[in-house]
Parts: C-alpha cells; sequence; structure tokens
C-alpha cells in the first residue's frame, strides 16, 4: 500500500496502525529536541529533516559525530550516514523496542538519502529520485528540471561511514541512486539538481518528503 500520512496535534492523536510521518523544524532547545527523541520518534513512523536537525538532533541526544560544531560545505556522506544509522538502531523500529520509526528521509541541498529499517519500505529507490526531482523543479518554478537551469554540487565519490570500514562510491551518471546496507539498515543516496536561481524555496523539505512518501511503499503487518 502507499505510505499515508496523517496530521496530528498531540501524541495521543497519534491513531495506532496508521503511518505517520513527522518532519522536523530547526530548533535551538536541546532539552526539547531530547524530548522529542525519546517520545516522539517512537511513536512516528517516518522523519523527514535537513543537515541542520540532523547535526542538532546527534548533539541533543549524544549521537555520533556531535562534537562536530557545525557543517563545513556539503555535509559529509560518511558522517550523515552515521547518524542516520544510529537514529534507526537506538530509536527506530526492532523486535525489542516498541517504537514504529523505521523510515528517515534527509534532504540536503546537494544531496538525499532515505535510509529504512529492512522489511517495512519498498520502492526506496523512487521514492528518493522522486524527491530529488521535486527539489529542483520546485525551486526553478517549472514543471521539469531545465538543465540550463540547474547545477550538480554533490561530491562525485564519498564514503559511506566514517565510524566503521565504510566502502568508497564513486558516482555513476548512468545510475546515480547508489544503495548500500548496514546491519539491517538499507541506505538510498541520490545527487539532487540544484536550482542556479531559486524562485521559491518555502517549503520545499516538506515537498520532498511529501513526494518522497508519495512513492513509497510502507508494509504496515511487519
Amino acid at each position: 500500500m502507499a505510505a499515508g500520512c496523517s496530521v496530528v496535534t498531540s501524541i495521543s492523536d497519534i491513531p495506532t496502525g496508521v503511518p505517520v510521518h513527522l518532519e522536523l523544524a530547526s530548533m535551538t532547545n536541546k532539552e526539547l529536541m531530547s524530548t522529542i527523541v525519546h517520545q516522539v520518534f517512537p511513536a512516528v513512523t517516518s522523519l523527514g529533516l535537513n543537515e541542520q536537525e540532523l547535526l542538532f538532533l546527534s548533539q541533543s541526544a549524544s549521537g555520533p559525530h556531535s562534537s562536530l560544531s557545525s557543517w563545513n560545505g556539503v555535509p559529509d556522506v560518511g558522517v550523515v550516514s552515521d547518524i542516520l544509522f544510529w537514529i534507526l538502531k537506538e530509536h527506530g523500529k526492532s523486535e525489542s523496542r516498541a517504537s514504529d520509526l523505521s523510515r528517515i528521509h534527509f534532504h540536503t541541498l546537494a544531496y538525499h538519502i532515505l535510509a529504512t529499517v529492512d522489511g517495512h519500505w519498498a520502492n526506496q529507490l523512487a521514492a528518493v529520485a522522486a524527491g530529488a526531482r521535486v527539489a529542483a523543479t520546485q525551486a526553478c518554478a517549472t514543471e521539469t528540471i531545465d538543465t540550463r537551469r540547474v547545477s550538480l554540487k554533490a561530491p562525485h565519490e564519498f564514503m559511506t561511514s566514517r565510524l566503521e570500514a565504510g566502502s568508497r562510491v564513486v558516482l555513476n551518471p548512468n545510475e546515480p541512486v547508489v544503495e548500500w546496507h548496514r546491519e539491517g539498515v538499507s541506505f538510498h543516496f541520490t545527487p539532487v539538481l540544484v536550482c542556479k536561481d531559486p524562485v521559491r524555496t518555502v517549503g520545499l523539505g516538506d515537498a520532498i518528503s511529501a513526494e518522497g512518501l508519495f512513492y513509497s511503499e510502507v508494509h504496515p503487518h511487519l
């Protein structure tokens, strides 16, 4: 079945058995973020966030690379991957934990990563590609991608982890979506064609996550 998205105002409003997506927003209160991680994350199925929110989340909950004060340019893929993996392994769905969280859609200007707990989601390749496509078209306010108005800022090669012996990936223009696996978590990476002169950026993160969810398939019975 296609992934649905419920709108709720409190944890108690979250219906049982219905996939719920949480889109994080920028914040500066570490105590609040820690509360969200421990009390809200287990109640949602899917999470969307950008690089500032990801790093602040790790700093607030003593996650990996939490000593990093800020990103230097394009966020390192290996560092991002380590934090996403930690979130799903420490706070995500498992046989020993009462949590529904099994999917994270990370989006930064240059690339997106979709991380999912194995066995709960399908069609991740199409989902992450769809999110990247809408990032380019909405920012440029076009129906289709105009190659004259976009540029590629994603790293041409990267490590899949900075904490473990990750593999080195070299992007193939003919197959831009890259997939790798780590202890029951699947990662799908795609570069983004970045609009050179963006026209419409308000709500872009919401649009990216919504488009990715539209193409995702969730298996709620598992």
